[in-house]
Formats: C-alpha cells, sequence, structure tokens
C-alpha cells in the first residue's frame, strides 16, 4: 500500500496542482502559519512541489525539505530556488535526521500516515525537534464518497490521475478534537483548529523535551 502511495505521488506531481481542493478555509492555514512564526531551522516533511516551502522561509533562516518523490523535489526546487533550502530524496517511513531543528513543519501529510504507523511517526517528529522545538502541522479530512473503495471504516481510499489511472492510498479523515486528545496521550501539548472548511492545522510542542544528544 505505501509503495502504490509513493507512486501515485511521483505520478501526480505534474498535475497536483490541478488536484487542488476548491473549498473554503485554505487561506485561513496560511494565516495560521504566518502567525505561528516558524523561524530558525525549519524541516518540512513530505514538502511535495513546494506549496508551502516558499512560506516557511519567509520566517525561517534555512529549511530542509524532504519528500519521497523525485519528480516532486524537481518541481520544489524550480518553485522557490536552493538558496537556504536543502532538498533531500527519502522515504520517511524509513529515515532518520542527521541533526535536530526548531521548528518541523508538514502539510498534508498526517493524514497519509496509516493509524498503525501513528506513534512511529510522532516519535520521529520528536526526534528531529530541538529541546523546546516547536511543530506545525495543516491537512484535512475530505474524502469523496467515490474515493471510498473499501468503505467509510477503512483509512484506504482511491485517487485518480487526469488520465483515469487509479492508485490506493491511505488517507485518514482526523477529526481536530480527537487528533489533539490523541497527541496529549502521547506527550505532545498541542491545539488543533477547524478552518470554516475541511481543512485543520495544528501547533504544539513536546510537554516533557528530550534533550539532544
Amino acid at each position: 500500500m505505501l509503495d502504490e502511495q509513493a507512486g501515485f505521488y511521483r505520478a501526480v506531481a505534474a498535475e497536483y496542482d490541478d488536484h487542488a481542493l476548491p473549498l473554503p478555509g485554505g487561506d485561513e492555514l496560511s494565516e495560521a502559519l504566518d502567525a505561528f512564526r516558524p523561524t530558525g531551522s525549519v524541516l518540512e516533511l513530505a514538502c511535495g512541489p513546494g506549496t508551502w516551502t516558499g512560506q516557511l522561509l519567509r520566517h525561517a533562516t534555512d529549511v530542509t525539505a524532504v519528500d519521497a518523490s523525485a519528480e516532486m523535489l524537481g518541481i520544489a526546487s524550480a518553485r522557490v530556488g536552493k538558496q537556504r533550502v536543502r532538498f533531500v530524496l527519502a522515504d520517511l517511513f524509513g529515515w532518520r535526521p542527521d541533526r535536530r531543528y526548531d521548528v518541523v513543519f508538514f502539510g498534508f501529510w498526517l493524514s497519509h500516515v496509516p493509524p498503525e504507523r501513528f506513534a512511529s511517526f510522532w516519535s520521529l517528529v520528536a526526534d528531529c525537534l530541538q529541546p523546546n522545538g516547536r511543530v506545525f502541522f495543516v491537512d484535512d479530512g475530505y474524502r469523496p464518497v467515490e474515493e471510498l473503495i473499501e468503505g467509510e471504516d477503512s483509512p484506504v481510499v482511491q485517487r485518480r490521475l487526469i488520465d483515469g489511472t487509479a492508485y490506493r492510498i491511505v488517507k485518514v479523515p482526523y477529526q481536530p478534537e480527537d487528533l489533539e486528545q490523541q497527541l496529549d496521550r502521547m506527550g505532545w501539548r498541542s491545539e488543533v483548529h477547524s478552518t470554516s472548511g475541511p481543512f485543520y492545522w495544528g501547533a504544539g510542542d513536546r510537554a516533557c523535551p528530550r534533550q539532544a544528544p
């Protein structure tokens, strides 16, 4: 499943912006990120085509942008350039950081993490942060009925390219309040907020920050 999901994002890279959700609330995500002010060294997980990378650079000293798709990284590099940005090609389910960061950011990625990997993903986020580091994320819980090929209770949906080619991917429709509670149980201090549309954003830090090695 994860291989198929990665294959979809390699294939969809060139048309990614054409699949953007024409729904209300998207501007609220950008406003919330600016208010958060991701300063210092920022790690962007699953950067995709650089949609958020440029906004991060408005505040950050430098950005390390990681993605599993060389096609996505190529578009991101062309979009924002390489000044103050380090692009890293890596599968996030096997990648480990070579340093720690002041901020970890991920946009529209958390919902693609399988539920059974939720805890290990947040452990990775913790390992990426400096003591007292912060995390910020944006996402949505939107799943059209036609994508629910295995029913509403399954995290698996089907997405299609413009040419009709179908791929199965993970899409978990988190509810902000439930997500905040899950993170609280895992030792994160967080606030997760809904927008006027299907989107949400969250910010937080570790309740008991780890000491850097």
